[in-house]
């Protein structure tokens, strides 16, 4: 099977959002010293292979929205817990996505982390630490722009 054809198996408890038009996510900015970390989003991805993106992942069982938010930081970029420092949620938004037939009900989150040490899974291809300037050169995921100025306020 292709790369691009995985297809998205729900863990028990998981809900399938393949089908669904609404599907409420997070995005994390994860900010160290100066510098907010982004990824490049894998060619292997479904949904915006190449874009550059905070963590993000789906709302899509009984976790916590900080327990989501723990459990995306260790899957995609090994950042433990234990080197949170902050977790500071924004201002929910509404990200229409005409190209997947989505509207992504935003949940941005600013994490701030103790460690510059990155340990990349198979969803993303590399990392940079940036500076918000830095950040607004790149090919970001659509509504990511966003998710910063929301949470740069806080």
């Amino acid at each position: 099977m292709a790369d691009k054809e995985r297809k998205f198996v729900p863990r028990p408890g998981q809900i399938d959002y393949t089908s669904i038009r609404w599907v409420p996510v997070i995005n994390c900015v994860v900010k160290h010293k100066d510098k907010i970390l982004l990824v490049r989003r894998s060619e292997k991805m479904n949904l915006y292979p190449g874009y550059w993106n905070g963590i993000s992942g789906f709302l899509d069982d009984e976790k916590s929205l900080e327990e989501k938010v723990k459990e995306e930081l260790v899957e995609e970029v090994g950042i433990e817990p234990k080197d949170i420092v902050s977790i500071k949620v924004g201002d929910i938004f509404d990200q229409n996505e005409p190209m997947y037939k989505k509207i992504w009900i935003v949940h941005p989150v600013l994490v701030e982390v103790a460690t510059d040490t990155v340990m990349l899974d198979w969803e993303a291809q590399e990392y940079k630490w940036v500076s918000l300037q830095e950040a607004k050169s790149l090919e970001l995921l659509p509504g990511f722009d966003k998710v910063i100025e929301n949470l740069l306020s806080l």
